[in-house]
């Protein structure tokens, strides 16, 4: 598979603060890539970048080969965070519109804009003022927005974010059909969103790629094994110690001690037998496999970002 999106050595600064620092990555042809970060690590800044729409102050965007500075923009579609519509427009009215200004003929605008009104389940309400739809309505109409001059590269910004459960599983629906044919990029900070989606990830946090890879690759290699949770009674510092020597890695989170290792099942007689030793007790267990969120947490930390 080829690649077809390009960024080479991105780097941008607003004054004193770097939001983005030599960032490399490549997207190939028909992929979806999730791109992962907590607040502040710099997504927007690459989005707007990879669009055309900052000038990076180093580095490049290629679309197809070509920069993404020039004509290769128009091959681009962005549907951002926050919902962009014309509130007073119809809403076959207003993806007509949009086609028009990329050249595309009436009838052909027509057309598709009734497409992805019914691909989207919007059919219903095609004349009706955007206005009057939903929030999670207009979430989708934004993205129709973002479709209706068909562009080969398809950035998407928490195109999740305000819909509800089954508008979720319509628009990732949506999406991995789109994607046999177009290039898609999606940014979230919804994991479960992101191991369904993508095929790869790249999480970056403070402007730096962190890994890139496809989920279940990173969720081997980072943090393997089975996780088993406990939630103690006393010190969780002093617990998970003690535990240390009996698994691969062993982490806190409040009260909870999160440990890390292959079969760790088979480790539970000599688990419980060392806190019953150190006068521990476990008021919870669970035991799951490693999640893409825990590689997240594992490379970007447990700290809160404003």
């Amino acid at each position: 598979m080829t690649a077809f999106l390009e960024a080479e050595g991105l780097t941008k600064r607003f004054g004193p603060i770097t939001a983005v620092e030599d960032l490399s990555f490549e997207v190939r042809q028909g992929e979806v890539l999730g791109l992962l970060g907590p607040n502040g690590a710099g997504k927007t800044t690459t989005v707007r970048m990879i669009c055309g729409l900052l000038r990076p102050d180093r580095g490049r965007v290629l679309v197809g080969g070509r920069s993404v500075a020039g004509e290769a923009r128009t091959r681009v579609g962005i549907c951002p965070q926050e919902v962009v519509i014309w509130k007073d427009l119809g809403c076959l009215e207003q993806l007509v519109f949009v086609a028009r200004m990329y050249g595309i003929p009436g009838a052909e605008a027509r057309r598709r804009g009734t497409g992805l009104l019914e691909a989207l389940g919007l059919g219903a309400r095609a004349g009706s003022r955007a206005r009057t739809l939903s929030g999670g309505m207009q979430r989708r109409l934004n993205i129709a927005l973002a479709l209706v001059h068909e562009p080969d590269l398809v950035v998407l910004d928490e195109p999740e974010a305000g819909l509800d459960p089954q508008s979720r599983v319509l628009v990732r629906e949506y999406l991995r059909a789109m994607a046999r044919e177009r290039t898609v990029i999606v940014t979230t900070h919804n994991m479960d969103e992101a191991e369904r989606v993508a095929d790869r990830v790249a999480i970056i946090d403070r402007g730096v790629l962190l890994a890139l890879d496809a989920p279940e690759a990173l969720e081997r290699r980072i943090g393997p094994g089975d996780v088993l949770e406990i939630a103690v009674e006393g010190d969780p510092g002093a617990a998970g110690k003690a535990l240390e020597d009996l698994v691969d890695a062993a982490t806190l989170l409040g009260e909870t001690v999160i440990l890390r290792a292959q079969g760790i099942a088979g480790r539970l007689p000599a688990i419980v037998a060392r806190l019953e030793e150190r006068g521990v007790r476990a008021r919870d267990m669970r035991l799951r496999r490693s999640t893409l969120e825990d590689v997240f947490i594992a490379l970007t930390g447990r700290g809160l970002r404003e």
